[in-house]
């Protein structure tokens, strides 16, 4: 058995090690370094935008231990009753200039890279969490999303352009999900800012608005289950679940609803865009299957609305098993991908966010397709030339998809390997699982009582996504990442 306090130098190793296998770069060069230390402040001078909206109460809600702060949100009441929301998103591009060395590594990398051990941010931490960072009580440039809500959920008018801002807040989803959903006390940055609580109850709301008309659309309401590895120093102790609260959903309503603006403000400028995309599934058939067992009956064509409407009556039938019902759902709508649009053209959209026009813009700091759409928002903005070519951005497009799936399989294969730490003494042991994945490759499970995925190397016959089952842990292999299992009850 390895020693335990070595797990963290070991999966920083792995982690490292498979960075470079899966072709993406853990480390910056020399020439990334000395380019970010000739930078020393954030990009205020020069030209000030005509928007100065620093007086407004804006705040960050992001995991506990975010430093990479991508945007803020504020919102107020209109006259007519509509809600104002504006999101605003770090001007990356204002310090991270095209073919510097800084942009070669993002483009390299094209995403943050968060594993079990270790972060690998796309930019330097000087950057990321500090000069291109929204942090509290600093003047910061952005790129405003500014969008009226209706009072039936849709976005009735929208603008983007650049402004400079304040944060006032630096807020945590757990604190502000208890709040909200008065399970705990008001967050004490909160408190502290007039207005500010107010101001959240009014971005609760415009969210809830956006989501359900999302949802009357056929938006599908998935539920999975994440778990991260927790140390007590160096050594792994237990996996945390991490769940969804009412904070991650606003912010979640409110970039799926500024993503949809970015890419028509593009296409109203007769720009192309980078859209996000996830195609209609083509293992309907088994979803259909799999409604069957649960007593629903879905159509034979591949129908959002309908899926949705099922996963709603799933969850209420059986709240405590619909995050495997979710996983089954998610690995046979198959994985997004990036796709270069001419404006105008009919794009596929996004099935299970039930949205046509949908990219990546509110993440610079962490991901390069969200950086290229910073570009193209901001050229068109200053009524300049489209800055990328439709070559240059199909090959963007599907470098962005190539390299973002090798990063998930270095979070996965890092995950692993922590969970086959944490598994290692438990060699022999059955559990119950879920079958996560059957292919010709291999068939996988998910055990239900340690959120962790392993391959079923025996007994795999006849196993098909979403069936329960049971299964012996056989083996571990701490440094690929391998948990093998057998199934139990043929």
């Amino acid at each position: 058995m390895i020693n335990e306090t070595k797990h963290r130098s070991i999966l920083e190793s792995i982690a490292h090690r498979v960075m470079l296998e899966r072709g993406l770069l853990p480390d910056f060069s020399p020439e990334v370094l000395a380019e970010v230390d000739k930078i020393q402040e954030p990009a205020l001078a020069g030209d000030a935008p005509a928007h100065d909206l620093r007086t407004l109460p804006w705040c960050s809600i992001d995991n506990d231990d975010s430093m990479d702060l991508d945007q803020l949100t504020v919102a107020e009441t209109i006259q007519d009753g509509t809600i104002r929301i504006l999101v605003a998103v770090a001007n990356v591009d204002a310090l991270v200039k095209v073919g510097s060395a800084i942009d070669d590594h993002a483009h390299t990398n094209t995403t943050s890279v968060y594993t079990a051990a270790e972060k690998f941010p796309m930019l330097p931490d000087k950057l990321s969490t500090d000069l291109t960072s929204l942090n509290q009580d600093q003047d910061r440039l952005v790129v405003v999303v500014d969008m009226v809500v209706a009072a039936d959920g849709t976005v009735t008018g929208s603008d983007v352009y650049e402004a400079i801002i304040r944060s006032h807040a630096k807020l945590a989803y757990n604190s502000v999900a208890a709040w909200l959903e008065k399970t705990g006390p008001m967050p004490q940055l909160v408190a502290a800012v007039p207005g500010l609580a107010e101001n959240l109850s009014l971005q609760d709301k415009a969210a809830q608005l956006l989501k359900g008309h999302r949802h009357v659309l056929g938006a599908l309401s998935l539920q999975t289950i994440e778990a991260r590895p927790l140390f007590e120093g160096d050594t792994i102790t237990s996996l945390q679940v991490q769940e969804k609260n009412r904070a991650t959903e606003l912010i979640e309503d409110f970039m799926i609803a500024a993503n949809g603006v970015t890419v028509r403000f593009l296409t109203s400028h007769k720009f192309p865009s980078i859209r996000r995309v996830v195609h209609t599934p083509k293992r309907w058939d088994r979803i259909v299957e799999i409604a069957t067992e649960h007593g629903s009956k879905l159509p034979a064509a591949p129908d959002s609305k309908a899926l949705e409407d099922f996963l709603t009556s799933a969850k209420a039938a059986d709240p405590v098993t619909f995050p495997d019902l979710s996983l089954t759902i998610i690995k046979l709508l198959g994985p997004g991908e990036y796709d270069a649009e001419l404006p105008g053209a009919n794009a596929e959209g996004h099935f299970g966010l039930a949205v046509r026009d949908y990219t990546h813009s509110t993440a610079p700091n962490r991901r390069y397709p969200d950086l290229i759409t910073q570009r193209l928002a901001k050229a068109a903005i200053a009524n300049k030339p489209v800055p990328y070519s439709m070559d240059d951005l199909t090959a963007l497009a599907k470098h962005c998809t190539d390299q973002e799936d090798a990063a998930k399989k270095v979070e996965r294969q890092v995950e692993k390997s922590a969970a086959a730490l944490l598994l290692e003494s438990r060699i022999g042991e059955q559990f119950d699982a879920i079958v996560t994945g059957a292919a010709d490759k291999g068939t996988w499970a998910r055990l239900l009582s340690v959120p962790v995925e392993g391959r079923v190397v025996k007994g795999f016959e006849g196993l098909d996504v979403g069936q329960h089952t049971r299964v012996q842990l056989l083996s571990v292999d701490v440094d690929k990442g391998f948990i093998d299992l057998k199934r139990v009850n043929h």
